[in-house]
């Protein structure tokens, strides 16, 4: 085999095993295509402390569970750094709504959201948000199911 072709060959490799490892990372958490960002590259921390969606910089990111996390500022990276799982997103991010009502994994929008008892929860768009207000308890009980079920697939 040429240098050149031996070249190609692991080019494509690593290529096929970074896109493996995307793909991967956004089973656990929805992230965008590009950055591999969860939340849509929003401060999870931001939700609680703010009271609203604030967007992260490239300079604030973490990497936790496979995804790259943006916050607004060094403080709220440290509080998600000593409790992940406190900030982190239910559902991986995807849209509660969707976990609970369809059973299937759908982007969640980091301007649709909610904190209730303490969780943060995303839903695709204003209208979903809406559908998930009607039943909250409801849809949140549903969909814990729905996520646990989705997960033995995996």
């Amino acid at each position: 085999m040429s240098r050149a072709r031996w070249v190609r060959a692991l080019f494509i490799f690593l290529l096929a095993a970074g896109f493996s490892a995307a793909v991967q990372a956004a089973e656990r958490f929805h992230t965008t295509a590009l950055g591999n960002a969860a939340v849509g590259g929003y401060d999870a921390v931001a939700y609680f402390t703010e009271g609203k969606p604030l967007k992260g910089l490239r300079k604030f990111t973490f990497r936790w569970q496979g995804a790259n996390w943006r916050f607004a500022s060094m403080q709220n990276m440290d509080l998600f750094k000593s409790n992940p799982e406190k900030y982190a997103p239910r559902y991986g991010g995807h849209c509660a709504w969707a976990v609970s009502a369809r059973k299937m994994l759908y982007r969640g929008n980091p301007r649709s959201w909610q904190i209730v008892d303490g969780a943060l929860y995303l839903n695709h768009n204003p209208s979903v948000e809406k559908r998930w207000l009607d039943d909250v308890s409801g849809h949140i009980q549903k969909a814990d199911t729905v996520w646990d079920e989705l997960n033995e697939d995996r």
